[in-house]
């Protein structure tokens, strides 16, 4: 795509601090991160969001978010890590290029400081896990 920052770094029209890449998969740092060492892992093949990636590149993704991940956190010395991906603006997605955030978390940071848990109706949850399971194996 012509216009999507992530594309455009891709081909390096946009410069980043660059962590690795390699053929289908690249990780640089955030230029807005949560916390120091904030970084981001893309798949070289412009996907939107994650429902459209291919087998492939989503192990990629997902073998390079462990590799950078360790490094992140060792580097940062944090008392913790989230791996977040969203998908679509209600879910927070800001640059419509399929990523993931690796944030480092020191303890106490007041990021994601709370899990909203609510509790399902009775009989909802298994009203909900047949529609998915239906989900699940439709083609």
């Amino acid at each position: 795509m012509t216009d999507c920052i992530f594309c455009k770094i891709v081909q390096g029209e946009i410069p980043c601090a660059r962590i690795h890449e390699d053929d289908r998969v690249l990780s640089f740092l955030d230029i807005g991160p949560i916390n120091p060492g904030h970084a981001l892992v893309i798949p070289k093949k412009h996907y939107a969001t994650i429902f459209e990636m291919d087998a492939e590149d989503l192990k990629a993704c997902i073998v390079l978010c462990q590799q950078v991940a360790r490094a992140v956190f060792k580097a940062t010395g944090s008392a913790g890590l989230n791996l977040l991906q969203n998908n679509f603006r209600a879910a927070g997605q800001l640059v419509e290029h399929a990523h993931f955030h690796l944030i480092p978390r020191p303890a106490h940071d007041d990021f994601l400081t709370s899990w909203p848990a609510k509790s399902y109706p009775p009989g909802e949850m298994e009203r909900m896990l047949e529609k998915v399971k239906a989900a699940f194996s439709a083609p």
